[in-house]
This record gives C-alpha cells, sequence and structure tokens, in this order.
C-alpha cells in the first residue's frame, strides 16, 4: 500500500471514529429502539443512523467499534427475543448487523452468536413477520452488506439463504425482487472473481460451488415455462452484462445464447420486449462489441424479428456504438427510420420524392399495421421522433443521415397534424385523420426539426419547411405548448437561413420570410392567452441575440410594430408576461438605444422613457419575476458598456441599489450585488488597479492615487453600505456573493506583500467603530436593525474608513462560516442520538404525568 493512500486511510478513521459523546449516548439509544413500549422510531432517524454506522465500519475493518460498544449486540439479540419485533425495528436490525458483518473479522465475531438466528432458517424467515415487505428488504439489503468476502458466501449458500433469494426474485414487492436480483448479481461476482485462479470453461465443474448455483438457477429459468420466471433470469442477465466487463461472462454466455435466441422465433415465449436492452449492455461491454461471431448475427436476429416498438431502443443504441460492424449499423438505421419512410410513401402515390430507405429489414406491412392504427400510431411515431433527437444530439455520430428526406418525412407529418395535407393513398388518408391536432406528434416532430437546422443537407428545402412553421404559428389551432415549440424550431432556422443568405446572396427570400414571421408576430403579442404573449416575447428575444448584428433583421423588426407591442406589455396583467417584457425590451435596447448609428428617431428621449420605466418596475412591481429580470438587464446593459460614462455609471449604479437593498426578494438583491461585481470590476480596471492580489503593482504613488479614486467612487455610489448590510442577510447565498466581492475587493486594494501591515490598526481613531462592525458581521443574520448611515461610528462613505475596514475585518472567518450549510450542527452524530433519545423522553415524560 502507498503512503499517500495510508494515510488517506488513516485520516479517514480519524475523521469518522466515535466521539466520547456519542459513546456515552448510544447504550441509551439501542435500549430505547429495543423497548417493545416505544413506538417504532421514525424512518429517516433510523436510516441516518445506519449511514452513520457504515461511515464508522468502511475504514475500520477491526472488531474494536463491536467490541467497545457491546450495546450493538445487545440491541440484536434483544429484537430477536422479542416475540413480535415490529417490523421496522427489526428490518433496521437485519440492515445493521448486514453493516456490521461487512468486515471478515467483524463477520467472525458476530457469526456463531447472530448471524444464524438472524439470516438462517430459523430467523425471521419462519416468523409470521415475515410477511411484512419491509422486513424483506431488510433482509436482503443486510445480505448484500455483509456480501464482502468468502466467509459469508459460504455461510449463505451452504444455510441455504441462496434458495429464499431466489424466491425473492418474484416477490410481490418490485422493490424487494429488484435487490433480490442485483444481490444474486453481486454474489456471482464475488463468486467466480474471488474464488477462481485460472480461466473459466463451458463446465460446470470449473465455476466455483456458490456461481455455479446461480448459473444453473439462470439455466433453470430460461427454459422455464413460466414467463415470470423468464423474465426474472433476463433482468438478472441485464444487470450481470451491464455492470461486468470480465472475460468470464463471455463463458457465462455461451451456455446461454441458443436459448437467448430461440424467444426471437417462439411465439409461445413472450420475453422479446426484454432482449432489447439485454443486447445493448452486451454491445456496450468490450468483451462482445469487438468479437465478429454469433453475438452480432444474433443483434441482427432480433432487429428483424423485434417489432418495431420493441426494436426502436435496440436500433438507436447500437447506432450511438463506436464499435460496430458497419452491415448492422445500417440495419439499425434502416429499423429505425421506417416509419419515416412509411409516412412519406403514405403521402403521395405514385411516390414524387426518393424515400428514406432502399430496402426494409422487416416487413414494412408492420408498420403501415401499426401507423393506420389509432391506438399504436402516436406512439410509434414519438418514439422514432425521440429516437432521431437523441441521435441528432450528439456531437460526434457515427452513421449519416437522408437530411433532405428526413426533412420532407417531418414536414410531412407536421402537415397530418394540422390538416393542411390531404394525401391521395389510403394509408395516407388513414394516417392524417388519426394525427390531426395531436400536440404530442407535432412536439416531438418540431423537436427534430429544430436539431436539423445544425445539420447540412437541408438547404433546398428552406423555402416550403417556412411555409410550414409559418402555417403553425398563424393557425389559430396551434396551442400554447405547440406554438412555444414552433417558435423554438423557426429561431433556429432563421439563423441557419442568414447563413445560406450570407453565402448565396439571397437576400430577397430573407426578407420576405422575415416581414411574414413579424406580422404574426404582431398578431401572437395581442394574443388573450398569456402562455402565447409569453412564448412570443421569449422568441423575440431570442432571435434579438442572435441576429441585432444583420441589417435586414434590424431593419424588419423596426418597421413592424413590434417594439411598440412589446413595450406596451411591459404593464400586462401577468406578471410572467412583464418579466419576459423586460427582457425583451431590454435586448430590444442594443438595437434602438445603445446601436452606434441607433434608426430610432427621439433615441435619447426613448431611452432616458424606458429606464425610467423599468426602474420603476424595479420599485414597484409586486411580483418577484420582473424584478428579478430588470436587475438582470441592467446588469447584462453595465457588462456591455450601455451605461454611459464612468459618472453616469455610477449614478446609475447608486439607483439601482438603494432600490435593491431593500428588496424582499432575495434573488432580487443577489443580482443586485452581480450588478455591482460587474461595476467594481470595470471601474478598477478603468482606473488600472490589479484585477487581484496576485497582479503587479506599477507604482506607489500611481497606485495610491488610484486607489483613492476608486474608493471615492465605491463610496459615493453607497456600494459599502449594501455589501456589509448583504453580509447579514437572512438569505445565505446573499451573504456569500457578498463576501466574495469584498473579498475580490480587498485583494485588489491590499496585495498580500501588504496585507500584515494593514491588520495592527485597532488603536486608530476609527479602530472602535471598526471592531463594533466585526462583532455586528459575526453576528450573521441574527444582526438587529444594522446601521447604514453613520450609526456608531461606522461611515460606509468615508473611503478611509472602509480602506481600514477591507484590511483589518477578517473576510475568511466569514467566508468560512457563511458556507457552512445551515444544518452544520443538526447533521453531526450526536445530535441524531440526542434527536431519538428527545423523542423517547417525551414519550417517558408523558408516562409519568398519567400517574
Amino acid at each position: 500500500m502507498s503512503v499517500r493512500k495510508s494515510w488517506y486511510i488513516a485520516r479517514a478513521r480519524r475523521r469518522f471514529a466515535m466521539t466520547r459523546e456519542c459513546s456515552l449516548l448510544l447504550p441509551r439509544v439501542c435500549a430505547a429502539l429495543a423497548d417493545p413500549r416505544q413506538p417504532g422510531s421514525d424512518d429517516t432517524c433510523l436510516e441516518k443512523l445506519l449511514d452513520w454506522f457504515r461511515s464508522l465500519t468502511e475504514f475500520d475493518p477491526t472488531v474494536k467499534l463491536v467490541q467497545d460498544n457491546p450495546c450493538l449486540t445487545e440491541l440484536i439479540t434483544s429484537v430477536l427475543a422479542l416475540p413480535e419485533p415490529s417490523p421496522s425495528i427489526l428490518s433496521f436490525t437485519l440492515r445493521l448487523a448486514g453493516i456490521l458483518a461487512a468486515s471478515e473479522t467483524r463477520f467472525q465475531h458476530l457469526q456463531e452468536k447472530l448471524l444464524v438466528r438472524l439470516f438462517g432458517r430459523d430467523g425471521p424467515l419462519s416468523s409470521a413477520v415475515w410477511e411484512d415487505a419491509s422486513v424483506r428488504s431488510g433482509w436482503v439489503e443486510g445480505v448484500h452488506s455483509m456480501m464482502h468476502h468468502q466467509p459469508a458466501l459460504h455461510f449463505l449458500c451452504n444455510g441455504g439463504g441462496i434458495d429464499v433469494i431466489f424466491a425473492l426474485q418474484g416477490d410481490p414487492s418490485l422493490f424487494v425482487a429488484s435487490a433480490a436480483s442485483r444481490l444474486l448479481v453481486h454474489m456471482l461476482i464475488l463468486s467466480v472473481e474471488s474464488e477462481t485462479t485460472k480461466p473459466l470453461g463451458t463446465k460446470d465443474c470449473d465455476w466455483p460451488a456458490c456461481a455455479q448455483m446461480i448459473i444453473k438457477h439462470i439455466e433453470d429459468s430460461l427454459q422455464s415455462s413460466s414467463a415470470s420466471h423468464v423474465e426474472q433470469s433476463l433482468k438478472l442477465l441485464t444487470s450481470l452484462f451491464g455492470s461486468c466487463r470480465s472475460t468470464w461472462t463471455e463463458v457465462l454466455w455461451l451456455g446461454i445464447a441458443k436459448q437467448i435466441e430461440s424467444f426471437l422465433t417462439e411465439e409461445t415465449v413472450q420475453a422479446q420486449h426484454m432482449l432489447a436492452n439485454l443486447l445493448l449492455n452486451m454491445a456496450w461491454s468490450p468483451v462482445f462489441c469487438d468479437t465478429e461471431g454469433s453475438f452480432w448475427a444474433l443483434v441482427t436476429s432480433a432487429l428483424e424479428h423485434l417489432t418495431p416498438v420493441q426494436a426502436g431502443p435496440l436500433a438507436v443504441g447500437i447506432l450511438r456504438l463506436y464499435k460496430c460492424p458497419q452491415d448492422v449499423r445500417i440495419q439499425a438505421l434502416t429499423v429505425l427510420l421506417q416509419p419515416m419512410d412509411c409516412i412519406l410513401r403514405a403521402a403521395s402515390q405514385p411516390l414524387e420524392y426518393a424515400g428514406l430507405l432502399d430496402e426494409s429489414v422487416s416487413d414494412p406491412a408492420t408498420v403501415e399495421s401499426l401507423l393506420s392504427s389509432k391506438s399504436s400510431c402516436a406512439s410509434l411515431l414519438c418514439q422514432t421522433l425521440a429516437h432521431l433527437d437523441e441521435l441528432l444530439s450528439l456531437v460526434y455520430l457515427p452513421v449519416d443521415l437522408p437530411y433532405t428526406s428526413l426533412l420532407r418525412s417531418l414536414m410531412t407529418i407536421l402537415q397530418f397534424c394540422n390538416g393542411f395535407l390531404s394525401p391521395a393513398s389510403p394509408l395516407g388518408s388513414m394516417i392524417s385523420r388519426i394525427l390531426i391536432n395531436c400536440f404530442r406528434v407535432q412536439r416531438s416532430a418540431l423537436d427534430v426539426l429544430a436539431a436539423l437546422s445544425e445539420r447540412k443537407g437541408c438547404d433546398t428545402l428552406i423555402g416550403s419547411l417556412f411555409d410550414v412553421l409559418l402555417a403553425y404559428l398563424e393557425s389559430p389551432n396551434t396551442g400554447p405548448t405547440v406554438l412555444k415549440k414552433t417558435f423554438q424550431a423557426t429561431s433556429k432556422w432563421l439563423v441557419r437561413l442568414h447563413e445560406l443568405s450570407c453565402s448565396n446572396s439571397q437576400w430577397q427570400q430573407t426578407e420576405k420570410i422575415l416581414e411574414d414571421v413579424f406580422l404574426v408576430l404582431q398578431k401572437r403579442l395581442c394574443s388573450p392567452c398569456w402562455e402565447v404573449r409569453d412564448s412570443s416575447l421569449e422568441f423575440l428575444t431570442v432571435l434579438i441575440k442572435c441576429l441585432r448584428d444583420q441589417d435586414e433583421f434590424r431593419q424588419s423588426l423596426l418597421s413592424s410594430e413590434v417594439p411598440r407591442l412589446t413595450e406596451n406589455l411591459l404593464d400586462d396583467p401577468e406578471s410572467y408576461v412583464r418579466a419576459s417584457a423586460v427582457t425583451a425590451v431590454g435586448h430590444l435596447a442594443f438595437i434602438t438605444y445603445f446601436a452606434p448609428e441607433s434608426p430610432v428617431v427621439g433615441n435619447q428621449y426613448n431611452k432616458e422613457n424606458t429606464v425610467a420605466k423599468l426602474q420603476e418596475i424595479l420599485s414597484t412591481d409586486p411580483e418577484g419575476f420582473p424584478r428579478r429580470a430588470v436587475i438582470s438587464i441592467f446588469t447584462k446593459w453595465l457588462r456591455q458598456g450601455c451605461t454611459g460614462q464612468l459618472e453616469d455609471t455610477e449614478r446609475f449604479v447608486s439607483r439601482v441599489i438603494q432600490t435593491v437593498e431593500h428588496d424582499l426578494d432575495w434573488e432580487v438583491r443577489l443580482g443586485g450585488l452581480e450588478l455591482v461585481e460587474v461595476f467594481c470590476s470595470q471601474t478598477i480596471c478603468q482606473l488600472g488597479l490589479p484585477k487581484c492580489s496576485y497582479a503587479p503593482v506599477s507604482s506607489a504613488v500611481t497606485s495610491s492615487i488610484h486607489q483613492n479614486e476608486s474608493l471615492q467612487i465605491f463610496c459615493q455610489a453607497k456600494l459599502f453600505s449594501f455589501l456589509f448590510r448583504s453580509l447579514c442577510d437572512c438569505d445565505k447565498p446573499v451573504g456569500q456573493r457578498a463576501c466574495d466581492i469584498l473579498l475580490g475587493l480587498r485583494g485588489s486594494f491590499y496585495p498580500i506583500r501588504t496585507l500584515k501591515d494593514s491588520q495592527g490598526t485597532e488603536d486608530s481613531p476609527a479602530g472602535h467603530s471598526i471592531a463594533w462592525l466585526q462583532r455586528t458581521l459575526r453576528q450573521g443574520s441574527l444582526a438587529q436593525n444594522f446601521p447604514t448611515d453613520g450609526g456608531n461610528g461606522v461611515d460606509f462613505e468615508d473611503s478611509e474608513i472602509m480602506m481600514l475596514a477591507l484590511g483589518t475585518i477578517d473576510l475568511e472567518e466569514l467566508h468560512d462560516e457563511l458556507n457552512k450549510s445551515s444544518d452544520h450542527v443538526e447533521k453531526s452524530p450526536q445530535s441524531l442520538l440526542q434527536d431519538i433519545l428527545a423523542t423517547v423522553g417525551t414519550i417517558e415524560e408523558n408516562e409519568v404525568d398519567c400517574y
């Protein structure tokens, strides 16, 4: 073992060792838990108690914990002696025993006395309390916890416990059944990897005894006529191949491969729906993905025989693989695209355009039948579209998709859904009737449509695409959710359209589409539905962010009624809409007011009106969302240098923070601190001070001048009053951010080499007020009536006092205190034990009162 690892383990043991206080409380807690007169303890407390024992035992495998605390074994003995123990306490005891027996030394210490009575045939297994699912769950979890060494493995297999686990795979409680399956996987891996010294063969005699029992159980279950037994084994195998990448898994697979393959063709066994996950987990394993043999042949067979719904997840999983035979990948793509190909072919007969596929893997009639059924059409299309969206989200796609045909198929689906396409074929007419106003399919198709905007090869259809999108934007039948998705797709394709027009000079097409978009946006901004107004404003904001530097976009936007309607929505009755309007107006200002050559007449007047309106919202709006939006926009303006010269910016920031510091919404106050941070950073950069304590100072004279100037600006803007008040904010994120900003300012004004010199200032004239401030700040959110007007001699607008405060106050101590979790005391083991005893004490007091 390396020195570093030994040091780490030693430190962990010290950290998680039981304290003297806890060792004194633990016997009383154990006695209370074992007392049948006490009501069941709170499950949350019991879970926390188990977590504590896990941490105590994780780095200390010795028997010291059990020997030093005999109350633990006494608790287990007492619970076992009860004629009718509480299910929750018995479950807790089983799990506790498993945690204690996780090391081989403690297992040997406990085995003879207790473990047989807990996990053997004569334990809870044979009692009436076994009918309670929590007891069965505790039994399984206890066994799993101690299953880390061979003695535990042999104890369970030799004592018949493994048969109990086999039975629990079919437990009526899904939680217990799942836990039993995971336990068997864990035991199989432990048995093979701890008890074998040479590579395994397919003969039974090569496998360790416990592994033989589990493998025989798997084989018997796969050959069973019981569908539930088959499913249990398939779940177990899926979990095994997903968690274990050892070469011996291939030996196991060779013994069951033919049986698994038969499930694809035998109609009597309904296990096909579980094969996709099994094969995918195997495909991700290097043991199987590198083979050229029977495994990939089985995958090919599965793609051919599974239904389209079952084969879809398998197909998309294969297409995500980097290591996969090319013919299998092509087959998977064919399966995935088959429903989309069917849509194209159903839209027109004879087929006007090239389809997506040259040939099908499975019978096309199966897909046609599913798409022509009302019960399966939408679900199949939604699954296919979700898989396509998943593939398109990948940075690297291992396979080329036919983007043009795929886009045409998506447009066809959308036209089916809004009734704008009347297909001639009987199949197309049937699909169209099923999909009319189907918002599930519309949303999924629009998601894929948006993702396709980032792929090349769809340029020839862009005119037709915008016809479909505009039809959705204009239609009164388009619901709010679908409209939001349409806006998202439209914004992405408008960005793509601009990229295309730059390369091929098709400005006229771009201008016409933008004009049509803004016409429909004007109508949507006046919608009686607030969700529609909100989505419209979000759409406008996205467009401005992406296209505000483009002349055609700016001209089309400013020649429409959209800017005026957007400003009107600042007074919308719905707070969400007002917040979105604030954001949109804030971004609109980059075009109307802050552009180098703004085309708006009366620019300065309009700018002042807009700023005044936003400040009014910040100070008077009754809802938090609009106020948060205002402070966010003000910060964005400040970041981008849109607030004028330094003097103007100082006044602007001062007005904003004097409004924000009294806001009841902590997120608004936090936003105000972000504004302050940006202002401080920009001011210091403009005046030439170092941005951090490690930056060099050019000269003492220049630095002193710049320090004084910066401090004067910050004091005049009333920044320090806001920052020091925020340190005592009742909402911790506000205090943490304020402390970070003050630490940053101190780093700028006090380089490391001079910081110590600034510590000895207690005897200065301002020393008493600084000391008072330090005491007040240590009270944190408990500080009452924090003065910001010079009370107690602290003048937050005096640059000399603030310079002294930055160099004297122990901001690191405040930072550490603020970053402690609010429940760091309550989460301690001692506090947990006291909580349990407090509950018991309350009961005892009530009993005394009765007499």
